[in-house]
């Protein structure tokens, strides 16, 4: 360096100070980008676990929320250990159709039925019941509240929601206006109760009981039933 002259000296000095403003640039530059790849790992991370937790670990819909449309008649059972016995429902994973077997009877006599049973006493008492029932003109009877069991549907009685449907004759077919409120309540409690659609199953599906009979002996139409309730929740909800 003694050898250079003063103009030479400047001129290097020069040269490293570039090129120590351009190592400080690179390093912000790979700082910045550094922390942009960071950011945008964590959102992914983010993202992945939202979806996760949305579709595997989402928080069940507290039933007892839930409020009642007008277009059901709520006539809650008594408490009793035969048909009300109030055990919590606290978490729903689907819904079962059930026929009455007992054809030609109202929603209203079943409903009573179910409530008399109260009466029972002795080693001959049964214990049944449903949520819901549907009459023969379509008629709602809300029996037990969501956030309650029913004695419907042997090992399913813990996480389902029971629909009783009442049927003119022993073919246990439903009239017209049964079948489109059962499509209807359906669809609304799928909705309500944030199931997945299709979330129905019948009692037969449990047991293996022939029941609804009607749709055991005839899965095309079962499987046109969950079609139609899938349809309605689209447009309605």
């Amino acid at each position: 360096m003694a050898d250079l002259s003063r103009g030479e000296r400047d001129f290097m000095k020069r040269q490293e100070a570039r090129r120590r403003a351009r190592l400080r640039r690179l390093k912000r530059k790979r700082a910045m980008l550094v922390s942009a790849m960071a950011l945008i790992l964590l959102l992914l991370i983010w993202g992945i676990v939202s979806v996760i937790r949305a579709v595997f670990f989402k928080e069940p819909v507290d039933p007892a929320s839930i409020v009642t449309p007008d277009w059901i008649d709520v006539q809650l059972l008594d408490p009793n250990p035969y048909s009300r016995p109030g055990t919590p429902l606290e978490k729903i994973n689907g819904i079962v159709v059930h026929y009455t077997a007992n054809p030609g009877t109202t929603a209203q006599q079943n409903r009573n039925y179910f409530n008399n049973l109260a009466k029972q006493n002795g080693e001959s008492a049964t214990s049944v019941s449903s949520h819901f029932i549907i009459g023969l003109d379509g008629e709602i009877i809300q029996c037990i509240p969501l956030s309650e069991i029913s004695y419907a549907s042997n090992d399913r009685n813990g996480d389902t929601v029971s629909i009783e449907c009442c049927h003119p004759d022993s073919s246990g077919k439903f009239t017209d206006a049964t079948y489109q409120s059962l499509v209807r309540l359906s669809a609304w409690l799928e909705s309500q109760l944030d199931l997945r659609e299709r979330s129905i199953i019948r009692h037969y599906d449990v047991t293996g009981k022939l029941c609804p009979l009607y749709y055991v002996e005839n899965e095309s139409e079962w499987n046109q039933f969950k079609e139609d309730v899938a349809a309605y929740r689209k447009e309605n909800y």
